[in-house]
């Protein structure tokens, strides 16, 4: 209550009264049984009241005379406010437990996500929800996940609070009137993102108490975001060569059979080269492995750099690539083919000097003409035979294998 101790000593108790507020204000101070009063108005030390709930006893005498009170205070306005930072953090844990329900009964990524703001829109009675993310420039804001009506109308409002690094935020949208709420939720990939929830045009306003639920709220969109970047990474490494970058086989065929059936409704062809790369085991055995995946990596630049970027190219693993090109006869793969090898010739020597035999590509073409029922993997026998067929017959040049 602020009063300095010398202040108190030897004075009457009813001092700390103040009474003139209630003309029958209770007095804690002179009881003869065990009391609970509330409320009671005291006076601070610096003249100021508080209003208190009190709990007293009486003290007495050997004789059984009253001679004092024991009790204990309990500021009425501190209680009221614990009371409301419970109701708030109880709420906050019916709100995460709901939503994290409802994110169990889903398992993919962005159904989960869908599954979050559908959950946050019921317990706040938000319109709608959204999940939006800030690209490098000169990409602008992207709306990654929405539940409920007014995403597209809230995106670039919600940015820009975004984009003022402040924490959360309320504004408006100005078109509509809708009342914004803001949460920040980065991911620790360094993905900036948002959570933007919103009412309509007289609505009731967000409260601070909602403002810091939905901040929780962002915690689990979070979670989320990042489970959605792990899928993404697992799902392109299984596709992957992880020294080249190219595609590996599985994900080079899973591809191609999409293309054929594209091809074959177009009526158009397509061409595999099927590539083998010369002398990598002395480059590994003489210079290094880092020297040998240098030269690799390399080739894989080289075929990229050869082809159109819609073409297909693959490391199938060790030394061997294959090349898939859409709408191309084994014309036009013979001079792609005819590019890439006198390439290698000049730009491999380069990485490995000349202590080790010349590196080349030996390439294989099979060509498939719209409708042929050859399956995929006769056409991969077919080019594989033919680079096979290079290989024994002195390296370095290609060789078409028609179809039978």
């Amino acid at each position: 209550m602020h009063w300095p101790v010398a202040g108190l000593l030897g004075q009457q108790a009813n001092r700390l009264l103040a009474c003139s507020l209630a003309p029958a204000c209770p007095n804690p101070f002179l009881v003869s049984a065990p009391v609970r009063l509330d409320p009671v108005w005291l006076r601070r030390g610096d003249g100021t009241l508080a209003c208190c709930a009190v709990s007293a006893v009486p003290l007495r005498n050997a004789a059984g005379e009253v001679v004092g009170t024991r009790g204990l205070v309990l500021e009425m306005a501190g209680r009221a406010q614990a009371a409301a930072q419970a109701a708030v953090a109880l709420r906050r844990g019916e709100l995460l437990d709901h939503i994290l329900w409802r994110v169990g009964q889903e398992v993919l990524a962005p159904r989960r996500m869908r599954a979050a703001l559908a959950a946050m829109n019921s317990v706040l009675d938000a319109e709608g929800s959204s999940v939006v993310l800030l690209p490098n420039a000169p990409h602008g804001p992207v709306l990654a996940h929405a539940a409920g009506v007014g995403a597209e109308e809230t995106l670039a409002t919600g940015a820009a609070m975004l984009e003022a690094k402040a924490g959360s935020q309320i504004g408006t949208v100005p078109a509509s009137g809708r009342q914004m709420l803001m949460a920040p939720c980065e991911t620790r990939f360094g993905d900036r993102a948002g959570l933007l929830l919103w009412r309509a045009a007289g609505a009731p306003a967000w409260s601070e108490a909602e403002a810091q639920l939905v901040l929780a709220g962002a915690g689990l969109v979070r979670m989320v975001l990042e489970h959605e970047t792990i899928q993404r990474e697992m799902a392109r490494q299984a596709r992957t060569d992880p020294l080249t970058g190219l595609f590996n086989r599985r994900a080079f065929l899973e591809e191609l059979e999409r293309r054929i059936d594209r091809l074959d409704r177009e009526m158009l062809p397509g061409t595999l080269m099927f590539i083998g790369l010369d002398h990598l085991k002395p480059v590994n055995e003489r210079l290094g492995h880092e020297i040998g995946d240098q030269v690799l990596i390399h080739v894989a630049v080289m075929l990229r750099r050869t082809v159109r970027p819609a073409d297909l190219v693959a490391r199938f693993g060790g030394d061997e690539f294959a090349v898939w090109l859409d709408g191309a006869d084994h014309l036009t793969a013979a001079e792609r083919a005819e590019q890439v090898r006198d390439l290698a010739r000049v730009e491999l020597t380069e990485i490995t000097g000349s202590d080790v035999p010349q590196l080349s590509l030996s390439i294989g073409i099979a060509s498939r003409r719209p409708g042929s029922p050859e399956p995929i993997e006769a056409l991969l026998r077919r080019g594989d035979l033919a680079m096979t067929d290079v290989k024994r017959n002195g390296r370095g040049h290609w060789r078409v294998a028609l179809e039978e």
